[in-house]
């Protein structure tokens, strides 16, 4: 499934050579779904309050394990159409509390990607 091409750095729409907003296909657009359902908190669609992370209820301000972050990740890629498996592996917590890893993911076809955060 296709869906709309966004900039890495500020998340916003692109143009393609003729000007009308670009599209991302194949494992990018999956992979990029993914990045997009992870960084939304669960309650900010309005249009369907259940989708995104529960940062405020189970992630930030509390001391839990990575490995809760890590199944509610891998459980939040394998809502985007297209993903028939997800894994999150965690690799660092900075001293700023900075987050950083990857979902490995694969597509009903088979295709293998990931996604860093």
């Amino acid at each position: 499934m296709d869906t709309l091409l966004l900039d890495r750095t500020t998340w916003g729409f692109l143009l393609d050579a003729s000007g009308n907003i670009a599209l991302a296909t194949g494992t990018y657009a999956i992979a990029q779904d993914i990045a997009s359902a992870v960084r939304v908190f669960q309650g900010e669609c309005w249009y369907d309050t259940a989708q995104g992370m529960p940062y405020t209820q189970n992630i930030l301000g509390l001391a839990q394990s990575v490995s809760v972050f890590e199944e509610q990740a891998a459980q939040i890629a394998l809502t985007v159409p297209g993903v028939a498996s997800a894994q999150c592996v965690v690799k660092s917590v900075g001293p700023s509390r900075i987050l950083t890893g990857t979902i490995l993911f694969t597509t009903t076809d088979g295709t293998t990607g990931n996604v860093g955060f």
